[in-house]
Order: structure tokens, then C-alpha cells, then sequence
């Protein structure tokens, strides 16, 4: 396995670590099939999971860096399914969150089961600041746990949503003291593997399918939009902005 996720195992417990502290845990498509190979192995093998960031992230999306045409770019049918990997896996799955979960990295977040927050992390939807839209499920994801507006509010303004707001909000399950999230999320883990599998299994789908009864219309309408946003000379400016640390200047085109 890529050493940009490690996975540990202790008892009935997987932990999966994105491990790529230099790019505050950005995404590329071989960390994704990284993740979605230990999702696999945990959901066959284990009766909980914990997905978390290595040092001061949980992960700040997708890698910029290979924005250019790099094969590194991450292919969105196939993140959308490691994505829902997750949340169709029959074991509780939690999310540690320190630092940002932002962009990708917020959605597979918000696909876990539980979400643990440190108090000095936040969740982000940067995407309109490079002339995208939101993905990975992300609009179905946060407007059914946070509603329409606020949905809305995160993915136009772009703006960082704080651990206290992101539990007000229903975007976090729990916001414990800067540097706790893990020892949380394996309490709750272990909590979770003593517990009837098949019971935990059947209640987790069964929210799930009442709660995301569009996440598949979401993928598709996220890929098309995308699709045509990364074509645009507004993304290829919002990319050259960010890779070079100014404001991006946006013309519609």
C-alpha cells in the first residue's frame, strides 16, 4: 500500500491515516485508491474504522499541484465511489478531524458514520474561489445534515466553518480539546467493535438511506457541472491564483 495512507490495525479496529503532512494531506487519485483499499480491507475485516489526517491536517482536498494534466489528478467517478465505499461499509465509520477537512477532504469527512472535530479544526468548501463547484458528494452530504441555507452559505462564501459552528450546524458529531480527536474517535471505536455488528450495520443503512436519497443524483450532477468548470479560463485562472498566492481575477469565461 502507497505509504500515503498507513493503516493500523489494533483488535477489532482500523485506523487509516492520510499520511502527506508537506500538502497539509492533499488528494491525488493514488492516496484516493489507497483509501479505498483500506476502506475494503477494514469493511471485510474489521467492526470499526477511524479515517484521520498525519500531523496538522485531516486533508486539505485535492492536490492543486497536479491540476496541469499530471496523471495524479483525481478522477471524480472514482473518488465518488470510495466515497460512498464509506458510507456503505457495514462497520461505524468516524472521522478525526484536526486542522481543515476542506474541499474532497471535507466530503470524506462528512461521509463518515461519526465525526470527531478537534477544536481548533474546521471544515471549508473552497471550491468558487477556483472556479469550481463543490464535489465528492459534498452537496448532498452537508445539506442534509445542515440544511439548504447553510449549505449554500458554506459552498458561495467559501468560508472556514469552525469546529463549535460545525457542531451547532449538524456538520460534526462531537468537538473535543485541540489534540484529543483521536483518543476520542478510538473510544468510540473500541465502543463501537463491542457492540451487535448486525445490529449497527442495518441502523447505519438504514439512516443513511433515508437521509441521502439524492447522493447518486448529486455524483452525477457534480460531475457534469465540474466537467464543464474545469474547462473554463475561470478554473485554469483560479489555479494560477492559488499556485501563485494572489487573488484570482475572474472574468465569466
Amino acid at each position: 500500500m502507497s505509504t500515503s495512507v498507513l493503516t493500523e490495525v489494533s483488535g477489532d479496529v482500523t485506523t487509516i491515516t492520510i499520511n502527506r503532512p508537506e500538502t497539509l494531506n492533499a488528494l491525488n487519485q493514488s492516496t484516493f485508491r489507497a483509501i479505498g483499499e483500506a476502506v475494503a480491507e477494514a469493511a471485510a475485516n474489521s467492526r470499526a474504522l477511524i479515517l484521520t489526517g498525519n500531523d496538522r491536517a485531516f486533508s486539505s482536498g485535492a492536490d492543486l499541484r497536479g491540476e496541469a494534466g499530471s496523471s495524479e489528478d483525481i478522477e471524480l467517478d472514482q473518488a465518488n465511489a470510495i466515497i460512498r465505499s464509506i458510507i456503505e461499509a457495514p462497520i461505524p465509520a468516524i472521522a478525526a478531524v484536526s486542522g481543515p477537512a476542506a474541499g474532497i477532504g471535507c466530503s470524506l469527512a462528512l461521509a463518515c458514520d461519526y465525526v470527531v472535530m478537534s477544536e481548533d479544526s474546521y471544515l471549508m468548501l473552497p471550491f468558487t474561489k477556483i472556479g469550481l463547484m463543490p464535489d465528492g458528494g459534498a452537496t448532498a452530504l452537508v445539506a442534509a445534515s445542515a440544511g439548504r441555507h447553510r449549505a449554500m452559505r458554506m459552498a458561495l462564501t467559501a468560508e472556514k466553518l469552525q469546529a463549535a459552528d460545525a457542531l451547532d450546524w449538524g456538520l460534526a458529531s462531537e468537538v473535543v480539546a485541540s489534540g484529543e480527536h483521536l483518543n476520542r474517535a478510538g473510544a468510540l471505536a473500541a465502543a463501537f467493535a463491542q457492540g451487535a455488528p448486525q445490529a449497527l450495520a442495518t441502523t447505519k443503512q438504514a439512516i443513511n438511506r433515508s437521509s441521502l436519497t439524492s447522493l447518486d443524483e448529486a455524483f452525477g450532477r457534480e460531475v457534469r457541472g465540474q466537467a464543464g468548470l474545469r474547462a473554463t479560463e475561470d478554473f485554469a485562472e483560479g489555479v494560477a491564483a492559488f499556485v501563485g498566492k494572489r487573488a484570482p481575477v475572474f472574468t465569466g469565461q
